[in-house]
């Protein structure tokens, strides 16, 4: 994304470096295909965790792309922001320009979030940005169930967990667009391809 954003002044040009191979591989564009990508040595570090008291003595296994794209090319596709007073301690803590209020209008700014016509909040989504962040659209009967019991145990439903308010239970968003993976890279971020020019 960062280069991305480099790229739209006409008289930079950005390299862009990534290790591993380029990302031609089917599993890593079919949103489903992480399962795949998961553990293959071939576009993942396949990097652990040490070991901790917390987890027991055991190495968490945490993967991390090496193909173009980095870990947006082997992740869930989830899209989560992050819980606002996270930010806001980091600022407290010394880190200033580093608070909830301080990221917002990038992470506006970076993003498209597509939704349900007047479900976007303007205020804490973006709808410019390169990055494309849609809803999930398959339900289940299992899992309107299970998010009925959430609000039965007083646990509301939210909308849209990435605006105000982070509490709550949804279907989670994702970083799919008409069935195919949505990368945050220079070649692969939907709309940017045609302004970037890059040398690599």
């Amino acid at each position: 994304m960062l280069a991305a954003r480099l790229s739209e002044d006409p008289g930079t040009t950005v390299a862009l470096l990534e290790a591993g191979p380029r990302d031609w591989r089917p599993f890593i564009h079919i949103p489903a295909g992480f399962i795949k990508t998961f553990d293959d040595p071939r576009v993942n570090w396949c990097d652990a965790m040490e070991p901790g008291a917390w987890t027991g003595g055991r190495r968490i296994f945490a993967p991390r792309g090496k193909t173009l794209g980095g870990s947006s090319a082997i992740n869930g596709q989830i899209y989560n922001r992050g819980q606002r007073m996270d930010f806001d301690t980091w600022a407290q803590r010394g880190n200033r320009g580093w608070g909830y209020g301080d990221l917002l209008p990038y992470f506006k700014r970076m993003e498209r979030r597509i939704g349900p016509p007047g479900g976007v909040d303007a205020t804490f989504r973006g709808r410019d940005g390169a990055l494309t962040v849609t809803d999930t659209d398959w339900r289940h009967p299992l899992c309107e169930a299970f998010i009925e019991g959430a609000v039965q145990a007083g646990i509301p439903r939210n909308p849209d967990y990435n605006a105000a308010i982070q509490e709550g239970v949804a279907y989670a968003q994702r970083t799919i667009h008409r069935g195919r993976r949505v990368k945050g890279t220079l070649g692969s971020t939907l709309g940017f391809v045609r302004r970037a020019r890059f040398r690599g």
